[in-house]
């Protein structure tokens, strides 16, 4: 019909589509059935007058018309959820709090970022941040204390009762691990396993799931790791490794967000840990928790990527 306008959910289900790519997981993110899905592509189609999604028997993608529309739809409905959460914000006596838990051995300094640009937008939001352990990420999840968490263990981070459709997952980046020893004078430019077990190791107390990363590394080598410390935050095993002869395994994102050019290598046999954020979906600040996902993707890769499960 003329002057006729696309609803929010036709809008939004076109949102999830351009960051899945794919209908069948694009139709469970948005929770309704696939030919659901598909009818709402269709009528916000018909709407606008164009083909957003070319559709054949290989599968499906956007048009240019659909890029474009994506890029200026996806921008207005976060400005539009940011509008509404700022109005009720400032309706409430008390300010809207977002509990934002972080995996420890992550590093807490890339969220920081994220949470002071997304204030910018929302100054009357407030932010709780906890940087924790996955056994203590698990216990707050589950027990509601925390709206969305960023972690390397989905898995283990996850309610045990949890169905599968409670919980939204997102990929927001693979971490490479290098190896941090700025008071070893070591020539390599990428280092074997044996290298770096013939060097004392710190790693993270024993209760860590990320261990069990390192353990799985070091799988099948002849050498067992010669541990020198034991330590719960990578800020303080960098500290550690600044002030001894000893290596550590680290994120290079995190090592590179310090100022730390210097003093790690590359691994011979690469090490990577993909960092997820998860949140329930029936939480009522939803909205307000996927704008700020959205941003924390914004952050990593310019625009939401195909990682949404």
């Amino acid at each position: 019909m003329p002057g006729e306008l696309p609803t929010i959910a036709q809008l939004e289900c076109f949102i999830i589509y351009g960051r899945v790519g794919n209908f069948a997981r694009a139709a469970r993110e948005a929770n309704i059935t696939q030919s659901a899905f598909s009818a709402q592509i269709k009528h916000l189609e018909t709407t606008l007058g164009v083909t957003l999604i070319h559709r054949s028997k290989r599968g499906s993608q956007l048009t240019e018309e659909g890029k474009l529309f994506l890029a200026r739809i996806t921008g207005w409905i976060d400005g539009l959820r940011k509008i509404v959460y700022d109005t009720r914000a400032t309706a409430e006596t008390k300010p809207t709090e977002l509990n934002v838990g972080i995996l420890r051995s992550l590093g807490d300094i890339h969220m920081n970022r994220h949470i002071a640009h997304f204030r910018r937008d929302l100054p009357s939001l407030r932010f709780n941040v906890l940087d924790l352990p996955t056994y203590q990420i698990h216990r707050a999840l589950t027990e509601g204390r925390l709206d969305v968490v960023s972690t390397y263990f989905v898995k283990e981070s996850l309610p045990q009762k949890a169905r599968p459709g409670d919980f939204t997952i997102v990929h927001f980046c693979t971490d490479n691990l290098v190896y941090y020893a700025p008071l070893l004078k070591l020539e390599e430019s990428r280092l074997t396993r044996e290298r770096i077990l013939s060097f004392p190791l710190v790693l993270y107390p024993t209760s860590y799931y990320m261990n069990e990363i390192y353990h799985r590394y070091f799988a099948g080598s002849p050498m067992e790791p010669l541990i020198y410390a034991r330590l719960s935050t990578p800020y303080a095993m960098i500290h550690y490794c600044q002030e001894n002869e000893v290596g550590a395994l680290l994120p290079e994102r995190l090592l590179k967000t310090l100022g730390l050019r210097e003093g790690w290598h590359q691994l011979e046999k690469p090490l990577k840990a993909g960092g997820f954020l998860i949140y329930r979906k029936n939480n009522p600040k939803r909205p307000l928790i996927e704008a700020y996902v959205n941003q924390v993707l914004s952050s990593f890769h310019g625009k939401e990527p195909p990682a949404i499960q």
